[in-house]
């Protein structure tokens, strides 16, 4: 007879976990329109790829510049190879290699920061920035719909001592009374998006800014969904806003428009220094591949050249065509000023059909169901890239017009509120998970 060891009770306990079964469930109930944890099996020299024997138009990129199939940056990287091979194997706590160094150098005189500092990705920057900034008498505050990884961020700083707490979304006036409820503290870290993928807003930096300054606070900004498609040179939106870094620390993505890989920080040298020593998914989470750090340096290279207008203006017509053909067509969609759309469709079922039905239309987008969207509040996401085709954009615009025939969506004249319930149904839903 055989005995039950310890690691099959843990797989039991995992099996009753309540998201598990919710994933599991979705899984099974919607076998065949369950378009999740898929495997390409080729990319196309544009926004094409095959997936499950079929070849689609990829909806689902966040490489929005379409950078990732741009012959200098591909080069780069195989220079990257040839310089360094394919890894260089030691944390940077230990050595880093001189590409490392170019990067940062380039990255901070492309914003025009006195340095940066890279992290193998936005969400390690987040892990490790945050927790190295805020000690034991100081607090963290958090605008209630910042993302995931500023909160588990935040957790780990609350864990070395500091407190933590949440304000109004976009809410000065929530920041100030957050603010007096948490006194007294030795310094504030006040962490908040750059731009929500939710629902493109911008949060009111400079009444921030104000606020923090006034109140020994200092801001710490997510840029990753600005970085490279917002603000002059894609530089993003904390320079526009505030007109300079001098009380904000910035975090940006260069998997994003980017195309490359990792993330960084915006510091002083001696705020580089610190955080060399103070973070620890720095000193931990090992190097960004070194043949990417040479492809960052050329990436840099064509933002800073006249070429971005012309990807940006292409990426800019994109997304003002899907946003017109969209509205035109009556649905509900929640978009701002990143190249990301979500449509709302509600019901589960009804989400991970409509994701089925346009993939059979030849175009692939994503159906996002709760938890990263609340019960019922499904959302077809679609990202546009500047490499995108006029075809490909008016194809998908038709592919949602025969959804119409095929699964009720929510419309904007018969409910002319839904917009703004669906924020709100999506903020509550953020900032009940954010006290939990």
């Amino acid at each position: 007879m055989s005995t039950k060891l310890p690691i099959d009770k843990l797989m039991q306990a995992l099996k009753q976990n309540t998201l598990v079964r919710i994933f599991e469930g979705f899984e099974n109930t919607y076998r065949d329109d369950h378009l999740k944890d898929l495997v390409v099996d080729e990319m196309g020299a544009g926004r094409d790829m095959v997936v499950k024997g079929r070849r689609v138009t990829n909806f689902g990129s966040d490489s929005f510049l379409g950078l990732d199939r741009d012959p200098r940056v591909i080069q780069a990287i195989h220079r990257g190879l040839d310089r360094w091979g394919s890894h260089n194997g030691a944390s940077r706590a230990f050595a880093s290699v001189r590409s490392n160094l170019e990067a940062e150098e380039k990255l901070a005189d492309w914003l025009g920061v006195e340095s940066t500092l890279i992290y193998p990705s936005v969400t390690l920057a987040n892990h490790g920035a945050i927790p190295g900034f805020a000690g034991r008498k100081d607090v963290v505050v958090m605008d209630e719909l910042a993302h995931n990884s500023i909160q588990e961020g935040a957790r780990l700083a609350q864990a070395g001592g500091a407190r933590i707490a949440t304000f109004a979304h976009n809410s000065p006036e929530g920041l100030e009374q957050t603010l007096q409820k948490v006194k007294p503290y030795r310094l504030a870290l006040i962490c908040i998006d750059g731009v929500y993928s939710m629902s493109g807003a911008i949060p009111p930096m400079k009444a921030f800014n104000e606020i923090a300054i006034s109140r020994d606070g200092v801001l710490y900004i997510d840029d990753a969904h600005g970085t490279g498609v917002l603000g002059e040179r894609g530089r993003g939106t904390v320079l526009e806003a505030l007109g300079s870094y001098d009380n904000a620390f910035v975090v940006g993505s260069l998997s994003k428009a980017f195309s490359c890989a990792g993330g960084f920080i915006t510091c002083s040298r001696l705020f580089q220094k610190l955080l060399k020593m103070r973070s620890n998914t720095y000193i931990f989470g090992g190097p960004v591949v070194p043949a990417y750090l040479d492809a960052i340096c050329t990436v840099v290279d064509i933002l800073q050249s006249e070429e971005y207008s012309v990807l940006r203006a292409r990426l800019d017509r994109h997304v003002q065509r899907l946003s017109r053909g969209l509205a035109d067509l009556d649905l509900v969609v929640s978009s701002g000023t990143t190249p990301i759309l979500s449509v709302s469709v509600g019901d589960e079922a009804d989400t991970l059909k409509a994701g089925r039905f346009l993939f059979d239309q030849g175009f692939y987008v994503q159906s996002v169901l709760f938890p990263a969207v609340p019960y019922h509040g499904g959302v077809i996401r679609v990202q546009c890239n500047a490499n995108h085709t006029d075809t490909e954009i008016n194809g998908l615009i038709a592919a949602f017009e025969a959804l119409k025939q095929v699964i009720r969506l929510p419309l904007k004249s018969q409910a002319p509120g839904a917009t703004a319930q669906i924020v709100r149904q999506v903020n509550a839903y953020c900032a009940d998970k954010v006290a939990g």
